[in-house]
C-alpha cells in the first residue's frame, strides 16, 4: 500500500476539507463540457492553492477512462530512473488501483517497477484526488520519470502507445504532470512559458526540446510531457490546446519571484 507523502502539505489531509478545497478549485471552471476526444494532458502538481485551479480547467474536461496513466518528475532521485508502481495508493478520498494488466503488458525495455522512486514523490499523488473527484471508478497507472533527455522521452512514449493500442476494449488517457518556469520575475516566466507552450500545442517535440534548451527553461517535467507528446501522437493526437495558465503570482501577490502553471489538453 503506498500511502499519501504529502496530504496535509500540498492538499488538505482530511476527507471533508479535501472534498471543499476541491470544491473551490472547481468553482471558477467555466461549464464547457467534457471533450470526447482527449487523449492526452499537462497537469501541474504544486500545493492546491497555488495551482488547484489550473488544474481543475484541465480535469473538468476530461472524459472518464478506464486508466489515467500519469507520468511525473522525480524530485528526490530515489529509486530507477523510470520507474511504475504496482502497489494501491491511498488518498483521503479513499484507495485508487493500479491498472497491473497494463503494467505486465509493458516492454521491460527502460519502465522499471520500482516502488522507492514513489515513496516521497508528490507529483503523480496531487492528480489522485482530481480524478477520484470527478470518477467513480478508474484505475491508473503512475510512471515516475528522473530523465529528460529526447531519446528516453521517445522510448517511454512508444511503449506506452504500443501496449495502449493492444487493449483495444479499454479507454486510456496520457497525463503529464508538471509545473512550467521556477522562481523567476512574473514577466519573464511567462515569455518563457508562452514559448514552450506553444510547442507543447503544436505537438512539436524536436521545437518543444530546443525552446527549453534556448530560453534555459526550469519547468520539471519535461521528460513526463516529451513522453506524452510521443505517445499521444503515435496514438492520433493532432494538437493541444491551452486551457488555462496563472502564477503564483496570482495567488501570492509576489510578482518578483513566481512559479508558472499551465493547463494543456491533447486531442
Amino acid at each position: 500500500m503506498r500511502r499519501a507523502a504529502v496530504a496535509g502539505a500540498f492538499y488538505e489531509a482530511s476527507r471533508d476539507k479535501l472534498i471543499a478545497q476541491l470544491e473551490e478549485c472547481f468553482a471558477g471552471v467555466p461549464e464547457e463540457g467534457v471533450d470526447e476526444r482527449i487523449i492526452g494532458a499537462v497537469v501541474p502538481h504544486a500545493g492546491y492553492m497555488y495551482s488547484g485551479g489550473v488544474a481543475a480547467h484541465v480535469y473538468a474536461k476530461l472524459p472518464h477512462a478506464d486508466t489515467f496513466v500519469i507520468l511525473g518528475p522525480n524530485h528526490y532521485g530515489l529509486g530507477s530512473l523510470v520507474a511504475a508502481s504496482k502497489e494501491t495508493w491511498m488518498t483521503p478520498l479513499g484507495s485508487v488501483e493500479v491498472d497491473t494488466a497494463f503494467l505486465d503488458a509493458l516492454p521491460r525495455r527502460i519502465i522499471d517497477i520500482d516502488e522507492t522512486a514513489h515513496r516521497h514523490e508528490h507529483s503523480i499523488e496531487v492528480q489522485l484526488p482530481f480524478l477520484q473527484f470527478r470518477f467513480d471508478t478508474f484505475r491508473f497507472v503512475p510512471i515516475c520519470v528522473a530523465l529528460s533527455d529526447e531519446d528516453t522521452a521517445q522510448e517511454i512514449g512508444e511503449d506506452l502507445a504500443d501496449t495502449i493500442a493492444r487493449f483495444k476494449d479499454k479507454r486510456f488517457i496520457l497525463i503529464a504532470s508538471s509545473d512550467f518556469t521556477h522562481y523567476e520575475p512574473e514577466h519573464i516566466a511567462r515569455e518563457k512559458d508562452e514559448a514552450v507552450i506553444e510547442a507543447i500545442t503544436e505537438l512539436d517535440i524536436g521545437r518543444f526540446y530546443n525552446r527549453i534548451f534556448a530560453l534555459n527553461s526550469s519547468a520539471c517535467g519535461v521528460g513526463p510531457i516529451a513522453s506524452v507528446m510521443y505517445a499521444a501522437k503515435k496514438l492520433g493526437a493532432k494538437h493541444g490546446q491551452l486551457v488555462k495558465y496563472a502564477t503564483s503570482g496570482d495567488v501570492t501577490g509576489d510578482r518578483a519571484s513566481v512559479v508558472g502553471y499551465g493547463g494543456i489538453v491533447i486531442f
